[in-house]
Protein backbone atom coordinates (compact mmCIF):
# COMPACT_ATOMS: atom_id res chain seq x y z
CA UNK A 1 0.00 0.00 0.00
CA UNK A 2 -2.11 6.03 -2.07
CA UNK A 3 -0.63 -0.63 0.16
CA UNK A 4 -1.82 7.36 2.63
CA UNK A 5 0.57 9.72 4.37
CA UNK A 6 1.96 9.40 7.91
CA UNK A 7 0.53 0.15 5.34
CA UNK A 8 -0.66 0.65 7.27
CA UNK A 9 1.61 -1.05 4.45
CA UNK A 10 5.83 -0.68 5.48
CA UNK A 11 9.15 -0.62 7.16
CA UNK A 12 11.42 -3.57 6.61
CA UNK A 13 14.44 -4.15 8.77
CA UNK A 14 16.67 -6.90 7.41
CA UNK A 15 17.72 -8.09 3.96
CA UNK A 16 15.77 -9.19 0.90
CA UNK A 17 17.44 -10.44 -2.25
CA UNK A 18 15.20 -9.44 -5.14
CA UNK A 19 17.59 -10.15 -7.97
CA UNK A 20 18.45 -6.55 -8.90
CA UNK A 21 19.82 -5.54 -12.28
CA UNK A 22 23.37 -4.49 -13.15
CA UNK A 23 25.50 -2.43 -10.77
CA UNK A 24 24.36 1.20 -10.69
CA UNK A 25 26.23 2.45 -7.61
CA UNK A 26 28.80 1.32 -5.07
CA UNK A 27 26.78 1.66 -1.87
CA UNK A 28 23.16 1.14 -0.79
CA UNK A 29 20.99 4.10 -1.74
CA UNK A 30 17.98 5.71 -0.10
CA UNK A 31 14.68 5.79 -1.98
CA UNK A 32 11.56 7.74 -1.04
CA UNK A 33 8.11 6.58 -2.09
CA UNK A 34 6.92 8.56 -5.09
CA UNK A 35 3.46 9.68 -3.90
CA UNK A 36 2.31 10.23 -7.47
CA UNK A 37 3.04 6.60 -8.31
CA UNK A 38 2.09 4.69 -5.18
CA UNK A 39 -1.18 2.82 -4.69
CA UNK A 40 -2.20 1.03 -1.51
CA UNK A 41 -5.37 -0.83 -2.43
CA UNK A 42 -7.68 -3.41 -0.91
CA UNK A 43 -10.45 -5.82 -1.83
CA UNK A 44 -13.16 -6.96 0.60
CA UNK A 45 -16.40 -8.90 0.15
CA UNK A 46 -19.67 -6.96 0.16
CA UNK A 47 -22.34 -9.35 1.48
CA UNK A 48 -20.92 -12.08 -0.71
CA UNK A 49 -22.19 -10.48 -3.91
CA UNK A 50 -18.96 -8.82 -5.06
CA UNK A 51 -15.76 -7.43 -3.64
CA UNK A 52 -15.36 -3.72 -3.05
CA UNK A 53 -12.15 -2.25 -4.46
CA UNK A 54 -10.73 0.65 -2.50
CA UNK A 55 -7.48 2.46 -1.90
CA UNK A 56 -5.71 5.01 0.27
CA UNK A 57 -4.87 8.21 -1.54
CA UNK A 58 -1.99 9.44 0.62
CA UNK A 59 1.19 7.51 1.33
CA UNK A 60 4.74 8.35 2.31
CA UNK A 61 7.83 6.48 3.37
CA UNK A 62 10.99 5.04 1.97
CA UNK A 63 13.61 2.31 2.03
CA UNK A 64 17.28 1.61 1.43
CA UNK A 65 18.12 -0.51 -1.60
CA UNK A 66 21.43 -2.09 -2.62
CA UNK A 67 20.83 -3.01 -6.25
CA UNK A 68 23.93 -5.16 -6.86
CA UNK A 69 22.97 -7.52 -4.02
CA UNK A 70 19.22 -6.91 -4.14
CA UNK A 71 19.23 -6.14 -0.42
CA UNK A 72 16.44 -3.95 0.94
CA UNK A 73 16.37 -2.46 4.44
CA UNK A 74 14.95 0.36 6.54
CA UNK A 75 11.63 0.40 4.71
CA UNK A 76 8.84 2.39 6.26
CA UNK A 77 5.50 3.01 4.56
CA UNK A 78 2.93 5.11 6.40
CA UNK A 79 -0.68 5.54 5.31
CA UNK A 80 -3.23 8.19 6.28
CA UNK A 81 -6.36 6.27 7.16
CA UNK A 82 -8.74 9.15 6.42
CA UNK A 83 -7.58 9.13 2.79
CA UNK A 84 -9.58 5.94 2.14
CA UNK A 85 -11.49 6.05 -1.16
CA UNK A 86 -13.92 3.54 -2.67
CA UNK A 87 -15.87 5.87 -4.97
CA UNK A 88 -18.91 5.99 -2.65
CA UNK A 89 -19.09 8.99 -0.27
CA UNK A 90 -21.36 7.44 2.36
CA UNK A 91 -19.34 4.22 2.46
CA UNK A 92 -16.06 6.14 2.70
CA UNK A 93 -17.44 8.20 5.58
CA UNK A 94 -18.44 4.99 7.39
CA UNK A 95 -15.01 3.44 6.77
CA UNK A 96 -13.42 6.40 8.57
CA UNK A 97 -15.54 5.84 11.68
CA UNK A 98 -14.96 3.59 14.70
CA UNK A 99 -16.62 0.58 13.05
CA UNK A 100 -13.68 0.38 10.69
CA UNK A 101 -10.53 2.54 10.46
CA UNK A 102 -11.36 4.92 13.34
CA UNK A 103 -9.37 7.61 11.57
CA UNK A 104 -9.98 10.34 14.18
CA UNK A 105 -8.22 8.33 16.87
CA UNK A 106 -5.78 6.45 14.64
CA UNK A 107 -4.83 8.62 11.66
CA UNK A 108 -1.90 6.47 10.56
CA UNK A 109 -1.31 2.81 9.82
CA UNK A 110 2.24 1.54 9.47
CA UNK A 111 3.91 -1.67 8.38
CA UNK A 112 7.34 -2.57 9.78
CA UNK A 113 9.21 -5.57 8.39
CA UNK A 114 10.91 -8.12 10.65
CA UNK A 115 12.21 -10.79 8.30
CA UNK A 116 12.61 -11.31 4.56
CA UNK A 117 13.52 -14.14 2.24
CA UNK A 118 14.11 -14.60 -1.44
CA UNK A 119 11.57 -16.78 -3.28
CA UNK A 120 12.73 -16.31 -6.88
CA UNK A 121 15.06 -14.33 -9.11
CA UNK A 122 13.01 -11.15 -8.69
CA UNK A 123 10.60 -12.10 -5.92
CA UNK A 124 10.66 -12.25 -2.15
CA UNK A 125 8.54 -12.49 0.95
CA UNK A 126 8.50 -9.94 3.77
CA UNK A 127 7.16 -10.75 7.22
CA UNK A 128 6.39 -7.74 9.33
CA UNK A 129 4.04 -5.98 11.69
CA UNK A 130 1.07 -3.86 10.69
CA UNK A 131 -0.18 -1.32 13.21
CA UNK A 132 -3.79 -0.31 12.59
CA UNK A 133 -6.28 1.19 15.05
CA UNK A 134 -3.61 0.96 17.73
CA UNK A 135 -3.31 -2.82 17.28
CA UNK A 136 -0.19 -4.50 15.91
CA UNK A 137 -0.41 -7.85 14.13
CA UNK A 138 1.91 -9.85 11.85
CA UNK A 139 1.44 -9.53 8.09
CA UNK A 140 3.23 -11.26 5.22
CA UNK A 141 3.70 -9.60 1.84
CA UNK A 142 4.78 -11.34 -1.37
CA UNK A 143 6.94 -8.85 -3.27
CA UNK A 144 8.00 -8.60 -6.92
CA UNK A 145 10.74 -6.29 -8.17
CA UNK A 146 9.34 -4.96 -11.45
CA UNK A 147 12.02 -2.63 -12.75
CA UNK A 148 14.95 -0.42 -11.82
CA UNK A 149 16.51 2.35 -13.88
CA UNK A 150 16.29 5.97 -15.01
CA UNK A 151 12.74 7.29 -15.13
CA UNK A 152 11.66 7.91 -18.76
CA UNK A 153 9.89 11.21 -18.01
CA UNK A 154 10.44 14.51 -16.24
CA UNK A 155 13.61 14.81 -14.19
CA UNK A 156 14.87 11.34 -15.21
CA UNK A 157 15.45 10.31 -11.60
CA UNK A 158 16.56 6.76 -10.82
CA UNK A 159 13.55 4.65 -9.83
CA UNK A 160 12.64 1.28 -8.37
CA UNK A 161 9.20 -0.25 -8.94
CA UNK A 162 7.61 -3.03 -6.89
CA UNK A 163 4.35 -4.92 -6.55
CA UNK A 164 3.25 -6.59 -3.32
CA UNK A 165 0.30 -8.71 -2.25
CA UNK A 166 -0.97 -9.97 1.08
CA UNK A 167 -4.07 -10.22 3.26
CA UNK A 168 -5.29 -9.55 6.77
CA UNK A 169 -8.32 -10.36 8.88
CA UNK A 170 -9.77 -7.02 9.88
CA UNK A 171 -11.29 -8.56 13.03
CA UNK A 172 -7.70 -9.05 14.26
CA UNK A 173 -7.54 -5.25 14.44
CA UNK A 174 -10.87 -4.79 16.22
CA UNK A 175 -12.96 -4.18 13.10
CA UNK A 176 -15.85 -6.55 13.77
CA UNK A 177 -18.66 -4.67 12.06
CA UNK A 178 -20.57 -6.96 9.67
CA UNK A 179 -18.35 -9.99 10.26
CA UNK A 180 -20.82 -12.22 12.13
CA UNK A 181 -23.66 -11.71 9.65
CA UNK A 182 -21.45 -11.72 6.56
CA UNK A 183 -22.40 -8.20 5.46
CA UNK A 184 -18.74 -7.26 5.13
CA UNK A 185 -15.96 -9.79 4.62
CA UNK A 186 -13.41 -10.36 7.34
CA UNK A 187 -10.51 -11.13 4.98
CA UNK A 188 -9.08 -8.03 3.29
CA UNK A 189 -6.75 -8.50 0.35
CA UNK A 190 -3.90 -5.98 0.20
CA UNK A 191 -2.69 -4.67 -3.17
CA UNK A 192 0.46 -2.56 -3.38
CA UNK A 193 1.90 -0.92 -6.50
CA UNK A 194 4.73 1.43 -5.70
CA UNK A 195 7.66 3.34 -7.17
CA UNK A 196 10.62 4.61 -5.19
CA UNK A 197 12.66 7.65 -6.18
CA UNK A 198 16.40 7.59 -5.44
CA UNK A 199 17.53 10.41 -3.18
CA UNK A 200 20.68 12.50 -3.73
Amino acid sequence: MGWARAVGMAAMIGGLWLGGSSVAWAEPQRFDVDPDHASIGFLVSHAGFARVLGQFLEVEGGFTFDEPSGTVSDIRIAVETDSVFTGHKARDAHLRKKDFLWADEHPTMIFVGRRAERTGERTGRIEGDLTLRGVTRPVTLDVTLNRTGPYPFGDRHYAVGISARGSIRRSDFGMNYGVADGLVGDVVEILVEMEGKRQP
